[in-house]
């Protein structure tokens, strides 16, 4: 029998091979990481294989379950971007909302306590990690005392983010009446999700009326109850009223359904509640929210910064923890520095990732050979915001400047067109810039060595 075996092993090997041929060439790669992959395939495919399924397929399993709700009335495109954007399918860009950045972890926990406390039917959250910590703790805690006051509460953690989760704490929040669930499992069963692809998504709603969103996770190096005490990472957060918080009840909606394996409701089923709330003009920013991962037919994230940095007149500001950028996004930074544009790039000299800092050498020099300028954190501050600003608008959410966000996991970056706050984050960046020391890390030659070996593993940092 033991040709029979061998016979059955390869047919069932092949099998394999030719059905990840047929996903690998109809994916959206570059060429480059499409022949590294079916090189590999070809040549240990016993290897290959798992880890193709595991790490190499983009965005599989998920049709959207997006339906975003018409806005009251169509209003005039805030930017250039705008249209884009509403082109790819995304909703439009809302006046008359009111935001508050956050630029620290006291505030922002503040801020993201005083939206629990004020709840008066729902509180709906998403967050990539919930620490177990004295802040992680702190706000399970605080959903529980709301759901036992007879608050709707429900709170999802990514499975692969929340494996340091406060298990006690969320199974008091369960006995409360709380719901406690997990997007994207480890294994990549039908309909389940793959390891490769995570919820990053950082997202409270209360009543449908006020977000908290942004970059920041629940856990002490993101915040910190005490601002005598601050946290140990420079981030940035957000809470927002007004109708553009619309589009975010949607998303987090569409999560929350998922995650419970059910279609996400109409439109037209959202509470009364929720359509007043959001017809509610609060303020003056003009504010988009960009929903990006495999919930969302096309890279739209992606695709609509590569079209404006090549638009770009003045000037391109990035701030990102980890910079590995798609060929396209890097090739565009770098013209947009020929063209003599203000390009500049804000990341820590060493971010808690040694693998992503050995990976982005090569793109970061690459940036500064070209004239970009580059802002490297000191005494070892670890900076976690992901934002930017073009020209005139700005951009701010949980997306980082990587392959992975902007390609892989399920992300949301909110988009502001009005001056006001385009101004802040634009002081904030400086502020941040006036830390920093300026110029590419320097890198000996088994060093540079390293980094060109670790760059090809960019897709999975």
């Amino acid at each position: 029998m033991t040709w029979l075996t061998a016979h059955l092993e390869i047919v069932f090997g092949g099998t394999l091979a030719l059905f990840a041929v047929l996903l690998l060439v109809q994916q959206r790669r570059s060429p480059q990481s499409t022949a590294a992959w079916l090189l590999f395939v070809f040549l240990l495919p016993y290897l290959a294989l798992p880890m193709f399924l595991a790490f190499g397929v983009r965005k599989p399993y998920r049709a959207s379950h997006l339906n975003f709700s018409e806005p009251d009335r169509i209003e005039p495109p805030a930017a250039a971007m705008d249209i884009f954007f509403r082109e790819l399918g995304m909703p439009g860009a809302r006046s008359g909302n009111r935001i508050e950045i956050f630029e620290d972890g006291a505030t922002a926990f503040a801020g993201l306590n005083r939206l629990i406390t004020g709840a008066e039917h729902t509180i709906d959250a998403e967050f990539y990690i919930v620490e177990n910590d004295e802040i992680g703790r702190a706000f399970v805690e605080l959903l529980t005392r709301r759901a036992r006051e007879g608050i709707r509460v429900r709170l999802m953690i990514d499975r692969f983010g929340g494996l340091s989760r406060p298990r006690q704490a969320l199974e008091r929040l369960r006995e409360a009446g709380g719901e406690v669930l997990f997007s994207s499992p480890f294994l990549g069963l039908p309909g389940r999700g793959r390891l490769n692809l995570r919820n990053h998504r950082k997202t409270l709603v209360a009543d449908g009326c006020r977000v908290f969103a942004g970059g920041m996770n629940v856990g002490r190096a993101y915040m910190s109850a005490d601002a005598a005490a601050p946290a140990l990472w420079t981030d940035l957060s957000f809470a927002l009223e007004g109708p553009a918080i619309r589009s975010y009840s949607d998303i987090l909606a569409s999560d929350l359904d998922a995650a419970h394996r059910r279609a996400a409701p109409e439109a037209g089923e959202i509470p009364p509640s929720e359509i007043r709330c959001a017809a509610v003009r609060e303020g003056n920013a003009v504010l988009q929210p960009i929903p990006s991962g495999p919930d969302i037919s096309g890279d739209t994230l992606h695709d609509g910064l590569v079209a404006a940095i090549h638009r770009a007149e003045r000037r391109v500001w990035i701030v990102t923890p980890y910079y590995l950028p798609t060929d396209q996004l890097a090739h565009a930074l770098n013209i947009a520095t020929l063209r003599g544009l203000d390009v500049r790039l804000l990341v820590p000299a060493k971010s808690n990732q040694t693998l992503a800092d050995l990976a982005r050498g090569i793109y970061i020099r690459g940036l500064a050979d070209a004239g970009g300028r580059v802002f490297l954190t000191r005494d070892r501050r670890m900076i976690h915001a992901k934002a930017g600003i073009i020209d005139d608008f700005a951009w701010l959410g949980s997306a980082n400047f990587d392959v992975r966000s902007m390609y892989l996991n399920f992300e949301a970056a909110l988009f502001a067109y009005d001056a006001g706050t385009v101004a802040h984050l634009e002081r904030w960046f400086e502020d941040q810039c006036a830390l920093c020391s300026e110029g590419p890390p320097q890198a000996s030659l088994p060093r540079r060595i390293a980094e060109g070996a670790f760059r090809l593993a960019a897709p999975v940092l």
